[in-house]
């Protein structure tokens, strides 16, 4: 586990990596965010932006997608993982925004988690991005990441990497370090093909130091 100097380090470096690093789900609102965090689990952000540029043309309301019928927001998704269940979660949300919310987003994560299809990552990002609250959401490449380096345990489970997250990490740094964290495992240490040679975090990292000896071992051989 890294001690208090070495996390300073961390959080420096993906600063200096990744310094405007930002959600690149596009979005002009709070419910359209909300709407693209829904269809992007399990899914890459290219997709579902490719996907929501015609959408959000079509759709600007909870009153639109509620007053289509299923089958027709079903095809306007359908190149996105899991849009039979991502639809009826969509609509499903749109009506509680109706029926609850007077159709805005609340601000709340509490709040956030009640709708249809919104879980702990999802109602993070959205308090996050859309109303400036601090939080970590963790996703994939977060908790790769953290696992990784040592931030936390193998074995912690999401919600047990996000409160570790939250004690490591100032306060007044926890959305930006979210971001900077999903562009460090997304474009460099990366699930498959982490850029471990090159990382400048290597002399921290239990998990790169050990991809190298091997990398070096077989190139013995």
């Amino acid at each position: 586990m890294l001690n208090q100097s070495q996390m300073r380090e961390v959080l420096d470096t993906f600063k200096e990596m990744f310094p405007e690093a930002d959600c690149e789900l596009n979005h002009e609102n709070p419910f359209e965010l909300l709407v693209a965090v829904v269809l992007s689990a399990q899914c890459t952000d290219a997709l579902v932006n490719k996907v929501t540029k015609e959408l959000f043309q079509k759709y600007k309301t909870p009153e639109d997608y509620v007053n289509v019928p299923l089958e027709e927001l079903q095809e306007d998704i359908r190149s996105i993982g899991l849009y039979r269940n991502k639809s009826k979660n969509i609509r499903k949300l749109s009506q509680m925004l109706i029926d609850e919310y007077d159709g805005v987003v609340p601000h709340s994560k509490v709040e956030l988690e009640k709708l249809a299809g919104v879980g702990r990552k999802t109602a993070n990002v959205v308090a996050a991005v859309a109303f400036n609250e601090p939080t970590i959401a963790v996703d994939t490449h977060v908790e790769r990441v953290s696992k990784r380096l040592g931030i936390c345990r193998w074995k912690d489970s999401v919600l047990e990497v996000e409160k570790t997250l939250m004690k490591k990490v100032p306060k007044e740094e926890w959305s930006e370090t979210h971001h900077r964290m999903i562009f460090f495992g997304r474009y460099h240490c990366k699930a498959q093909s982490p850029q471990c040679d090159i990382c400048p975090l290597l002399h921290l990292c239990r998990e790169g130091q050990k991809r190298m000896r091997k990398r070096e071992k077989a190139s013995n051989v």
